[in-house]
């Protein structure tokens, strides 16, 4: 036998660098795992999958990499090296920077909802600024991020993987496709990262998402969709975010980065803190700019005037009450004071006790502080807010007419009122996410395989723009104005998938007697042959729990048409208020 021990195989290189794992490898990209023996240290090396057909495609390549060198974020990882081996160019990163998420899902097969929502959060993050920078990735793959011990995400492969031209082409005068064409298919991307770790397998059972885009609608056939039997729970909010950056829809998908981190971030900080997001922007926007603008033009006259003094407080309860946002203005107001006073489980509803516990001069300073109308809206947003308000205010004149007798007619227009408080915020803050959220509710275009297709809920949409319902966006400006949680839980509407049960205490019969003139005039708002079946189901739902018909019902929505006989009391008539609500939700003047 002979002593010599057998020759060691060759190494696998590229250039200097000694090749020991591919990473990943895609249509249009591969991503090694490599050692750089110049420095004593391991890397990432990403390439094109093709090699750049000509010196000028060549020189093009290593332009746009050195220009996306340049897009410095915390969420992209710096590139350590750019250069070429036999016309094959290449990027260089720190393995140092963490594992890809394709290895990170190999030993952690089934991550928790949030900890994926924060991952791709901190992706779109890096990926928004370098496309507001003007640049692109083009190949969003399960090892394009790198996860390090404490979750930082990175993007890798920027620029990585660009158009492919015939070798004549003159790269000084070629257009190439937009950076907002290939964006929208990183978000895509995106998109599909997010159902691959919510879903725990690889999305149409293909590991290269470019093959998953090439399948889905419109360019394929195939629904992408985030399915029911996942390894947790996926909340509400999370899936809806989810299937609405996959949608089958372009038009309903996330067309900017940005768009989708909103969504997801405004999500994972409310699951995370209970709070944040959409919420704290809003409340932020609430300290400098004001609730709402108020419509009445004589108003800062009105209550500089001599006369304010001997009008009565029922007249001044009327005058406020035709002002939106005087009246949640005061209502801030007097239930703030309370809490600030201790009387943290007291809740005044009503405009007459509240104008006699703030005084004229709170009544004077409260209406001074309102921004005239139409605050900070451009016109055409303003008037989306004035329809709103005016079909607010037909729900209240609608509850009001339907309320029990004995229930306090300003209490129930104002709880009518604020079940719609996350909407009319929304309108007034955020007029485009309130737009994204219309056009989401209207239903796609019919095919062959589905010729009724179903529209997007209000709360589906609101959760795919904002990451949570417009019902906690009420809900939380209600508890930051002092609200007690007795007023919480009666400005919730009753969910439209629950049935409606008989009330057991007072607040739960002005709860659903508002719900119900809610949902009655949104029934008013469709199309002309759904308006009438739209009232008859409203009125089925809460017939049996309030005790009304739909004789009653059609009473209340055209009340010029009726006796005014038979219409229930309104404000201002005498009949005693529940006893439970008395101290608390209906006391009037001189009670």
């Amino acid at each position: 036998m002979s002593d010599t021990p057998p020759a060691a195989s060759p190494l696998k290189s590229f250039g200097r660098f000694e090749l020991r794992a591919l990473l990943s490898k895609s249509a249009r990209s591969l991503i090694w795992l490599v050692h750089d023996p110049r420095h004593g240290q391991a890397l990432m090396l990403c390439m094109p999958r093709e090699k750049p057909n000509s010196a000028a495609a060549l020189e093009h390549w290593l332009r746009m990499a050195h220009g996306g060198e340049r897009v410095q974020h915390p969420n992209v990882a710096p590139v350590f090296e750019i250069g070429q081996v036999e016309s094959w160019p290449y990027v260089a990163y720190d393995r140092g920077l963490g594992e890809t998420l394709e290895e990170r899902l190999a030993r952690q097969k089934a991550p928790l909802p949030l900890d994926a929502a924060n991952w791709i959060a901190q992706l779109l993050e890096g990926l928004a600024f370098a496309h507001e920078a003007g640049h692109a990735h083009r190949d969003i793959q399960t090892a394009s991020l790198v996860i390090d011990a404490q979750d930082k995400v990175r993007l890798v492969g920027l620029e990585v993987a660009q158009e492919v031209f015939p070798a004549s082409v003159d790269f000084n005068t070629v257009t190439r496709r937009a950076v907002r064409e290939s964006a929208e298919e990183d978000v895509l991307c995106v998109g599909l990262l997010l159902n691959r770790i919510l879903s725990g397998r690889p999305v149409l059972e293909e590991n290269d998402l470019q093959q998953v885009v090439q399948q889905m609608q419109p360019i394929g056939r195939e629904l992408v969709r985030l399915g029911w039997e996942t390894p947790h729970p996926i909340p509400d909010p999370l899936r809806a975010i989810c299937n609405r950056a996959t949608d089958r829809q372009l038009r309903q998908r996330y067309h900017l980065a940005r768009s989708f981190w909103r969504a997801l971030d405004g999500w994972r900080q409310a699951a995370a803190y209970d709070s944040g997001g959409p919420i704290v922007l809003l409340l932020d926007k609430l300290q400098r700019g004001g609730h709402l603008p108020t419509t009445i033009s004589g108003l800062h006259r009105f209550t500089a005037g001599s006369g304010l003094e001997t009008q009565h407080a029922s007249a001044l309860s009327e005058f406020v009450l035709k002002d939106m946002a005087l009246s949640l203005e005061l209502v801030r107001r007097v239930n703030n004071a309370l809490k600030q006073a201790g009387h943290a489980g007291e809740t005044v509803l009503n405009m007459q006790r509240a104008i006699q516990m703030l005084g004229l001069d709170g009544l004077q300073f409260a209406a001074n502080g309102l921004k005239p109308w139409p605050g900070t809206l451009a016109p055409v947003a303003a008037e989306l807010l004035r329809q709103l308000m005016a079909r607010v205010t037909k729900a209240a004149e609608v509850a009001q007419a339907l309320r029990p007798a004995g229930y306090d007619g300003e209490v129930v227009q104002l709880i009518t009122v604020m079940q719609n408080l996350g909407r009319l915020l929304l309108q007034y803050h955020f007029p485009d996410d309130a737009q994204q959220i219309r056009q989401l509710m209207v239903p796609p275009e019919p095919t062959e395989d589905q010729p009724n297709p179903p529209a997007m809920s209000e709360q589906a949409a609101a959760y795919a723009v904002l990451g949570c319902d417009l019902e906690a966006l009420g809900a939380a400006v209600a508890r930051h104005w002092g609200l007690g949680d007795e007023l919480l839980q009666m400005i919730r509407r009753q969910p439209l998938d629950a049935p409606v049960h008989p009330p057991r205490t007072d607040a739960d019969t002005i709860r659903l007697t508002c719900s119900f003139a809610n949902e009655l005039v949104d029934a008013l708002g469709l199309p002309e042959p759904r308006r009438r079946p739209g009232v008859e189901v409203a009125t089925r739902r809460y017939a049996k729990a309030l005790g009304v018909g739909l004789r009653e019902v059609m009473e209340a929505l055209n009340p010029g048409a009726h006796k005014p006989s038979t219409a229930a009391p309104r404000a201002g008539d005498t009949a005693a208020p529940a006893p439970s609500l008395r101290q608390r939700l209906t006391q009037r003047s001189g009670s």
